[in-house]
């Protein structure tokens, strides 16, 4: 068993949300909206407020290294066709791959957000890539990635009435050791971080990896290399005692009996095939696919929870509402400046060819010998 000692890393429970929400972030948001507004990259679609923050956090707030990460994320979309896997893309394989490979989304923690939980001891690689292939699942994984995005998150954030766009993350590695770690295990796992660290960053709330045995702790020295301090500072290796951590955290009645609470969804063929959230809830989903976009459904909840706020939270979000006022009235300064600029440059054409005409005019009349003064009589 291992003892307290073999806890890798613990999580310093911080005020995430307010530290996202301070004013000199939010300030922070609105440059870097602008800097992108105003070199033609902010794109209508993925340009929102809370995509912009996420990856100003994982630049640490440096504009310029942001602005670099966005627009590779922005061609990365174009490139790999995102939005056309997130609409056409099916997974036939679905249910077979789960068999071997149990994971899946299952209801929320006490803060309202989604819970994410993988058995990774239970995986049975040969059978998985019998039933699919690594360039297909990833596909499958991005197509989960934007659902988590566009319906997963903001339905948390209406049922909790508060925002939410991160997930607690639940790893059982029972039985996990180094010789899981084989070398399609490690392409699988290197491309699904690099697409989860460069793409939807900032999206892991807390990690916490149970049942961890010696064996896995060596396999542990070796992962940690590829995850990035910031996801390592969320993460917490847990031994089989860790159904106290996870009980802080999660209500009973929404955690899997598997891994020590009530729930059995069993008209759903268990927890991991269930997807139970409140993102399946009818007049949830109503709200979030009505023209207001998500955007919309963020601003809601972010007026939902201010009623309930104390003053300086009030006038902090009444900050920001002010800020999206400032930027839609900014876009629009921009547009006809744009619009001002391309005539100018339209007029400037016209007239450089006039006066490229009287230079040609002058040059032909222009005597070839230079005029003698004539003498008086």
């Amino acid at each position: 068993m291992m003892q307290e000692t073999d806890r890798d890393i613990h999580i310093s429970d911080g005020t995430m949300n307010k530290e996202e929400q301070s004013p000199n972030n939010e300030e922070m948001v609105e440059a870097f909206r602008n800097l992108l507004l105003l070199h033609g990259h902010l794109p209508d679609k993925h340009g929102d407020h809370n995509t912009l923050r996420r990856f100003l956090k994982m630049r640490d707030f440096d504009l310029e290294k942001s602005k670099e990460a966005f627009l590779n994320y922005m061609k990365w979309r174009v490139d790999y066709k995102v939005d056309l896997i997130s609409q056409k893309f099916k997974f036939e394989e679905y249910g077979e791959v789960k068999k071997h490979y149990p994971h899946g989304f299952h209801k929320v923690d006490k803060t309202g957000r989604p819970i994410y939980i993988e058995r990774l001891g239970m995986t049975d690689l040969n059978a998985f890539l019998k039933a699919t292939t690594i360039e297909r699942y990833v596909n499958y994984h991005i197509k989960e990635q934007e659902k988590t995005m566009s319906l997963r998150y903001p339905a948390c954030s209406i049922a909790s009435d508060k925002h939410v766009s991160s997930t607690t993350t639940i790893l059982d590695v029972s039985g996990v050791g180094m010789s899981n770690f084989s070398k399609p295990a490690r392409s699988l796992f290197m491309e699904i971080q690099k697409i989860d660290s460069n793409y939807y960053p900032e999206t892991l709330h807390r990690l916490f990896v149970v049942n961890a045995s010696s064996g896995f702790r060596m396999l542990w020295l070796a992962l940690k290399t590829f995850l990035d301090a910031r996801t390592l500072a969320k993460v917490q290796v847990l031994g089989p005692n860790y159904l106290g951590e996870l009980l802080e955290a999660i209500e009973p009645s929404n955690l899997p009996t598997f891994l020590g609470g009530n729930c059995t969804c069993s008209d759903h063929g268990g927890c991991l095939f269930s997807d139970e959230g409140p993102w399946n809830d009818p007049g949830i989903k109503e709200k979030i696919e009505e023209p207001s976009t998500i955007e919309d459904a963020h601003s809601e909840t972010m007026d939902k929870v201010s009623e309930n706020a104390p003053a300086n939270q009030k006038e902090s979000l009444g900050e920001v509402m002010i800020t999206m006022e400032k930027y839609a009235a900014l876009k629009t300064a921009v547009k006809d400046s744009q619009k001002r600029i391309e005539m100018l440059e339209i007029s400037l054409h016209e007239t450089k060819k006039v006066l490229n005409g009287l230079a040609e005019i002058i040059e032909a009349i222009q005597p070839n010998q230079p005029i003698t003064k004539c003498k008086p009589v």
